[in-house]
């Protein structure tokens, strides 16, 4: 099993990737701004549906280890999987401060993949946008995503793991009251493309969701003066199916960008 960081870990596609890579029993970093609620998230990843599975362990065959001297395999005690979760509490928003936090959590040494998934969003218009908004976006969504990729190199490489930024479909085309948050998926669109031309021993896939049902799609919204219906949108699991399927795509290919649009 491999070992992956999830930024985002808490939000709606960020905490459905976690479930989805818990449940095939990989080891988890999960990072976000709220110790409590990385806390309740990976309590809620240790039980229920995403306890640890049980496996079978069967003796070698012979006299000694099977059912009297037929040497059919006894079948040994369940042992639960082991995968383990960590929490790294850790503020997007103050990318300087990422380094020092992550030394004293302590780097892994490898790292199969890192999941992007935190964003920041804040609409409006660009005359009524000021500096600090705009820092606020592009610190979130892609200075400390470039700040973490970096910090985390090696652990991918000596992995030859596989890098994920969940972008927008904003990150395509910029519409009126989304600049801020526009420019910095463009800019990550950007980090994305380079980071694949670099590092040719690492997978980089960027997924562009359309609107999906979210806490940050429920506040977008409520800045819209629009009612938010859940089933208007594409679902956060749907969303994490399709980064799962790119995770796991078999190493003679690499899913380098997918759409994932509501229907």
């Amino acid at each position: 099993m491999g070992t992956y960081l999830i930024t985002g870990a808490t939000g709606g596609i960020g905490a459905a990737v976690a479930g989805l890579l818990r449940g095939r029993g990989h080891d988890l970093i999960l990072t976000g701004r709220s110790a409590e609620r990385l806390d309740a998230l990976a309590g809620s990843l240790r039980g229920g549906a995403h306890a640890a599975t049980q496996v079978i362990v069967t003796a070698a065959a012979g006299p000694a280890a099977g059912n009297g001297a037929t040497g059919v395999p006894a079948a040994q005690p369940a042992q639960p999987a082991r995968a383990s979760i960590r929490t790294v509490p850790l503020d997007l928003n103050e990318p300087r401060r990422l380094e020092a936090a992550l030394a004293m959590e302590g780097l892994p040494e490898r790292l199969d993949g890192l999941v992007h998934a935190a964003g920041h969003v804040h609409l409006s218009t660009v005359a009524d946008l000021e500096a600090d908004e705009w820092t606020d976006h592009l610190n979130v969504n892609l200075v400390s995503a470039a700040e973490l990729t970096r910090l985390l190199l090696p652990a991918l490489r000596a992995a030859r793991g596989h890098v994920v930024f969940v972008n927008s479909t904003a990150g395509l085309r910029a519409n009126p009251d989304w600049a801020a948050y526009a420019a910095s998926k463009f800019g990550l669109r950007a980090l994305a493309d380079s980071l694949r031309a670099e590092e040719p021993g690492l997978r980089v896939t960027t997924v562009y969701p359309g609107r999906t049902a979210t806490e940050m799609q429920r506040k977008v919204r409520g800045q819209e003066g629009k009612p938010y219906e859940a089933s208007d949108f594409a679902a956060p699991s749907t969303v994490a199916r399709v980064l799962l399927a790119a995770l796991e795509t078999p190493r003679d290919a690499v899913v380098s960008d997918v759409t994932v649009r509501p229907g």
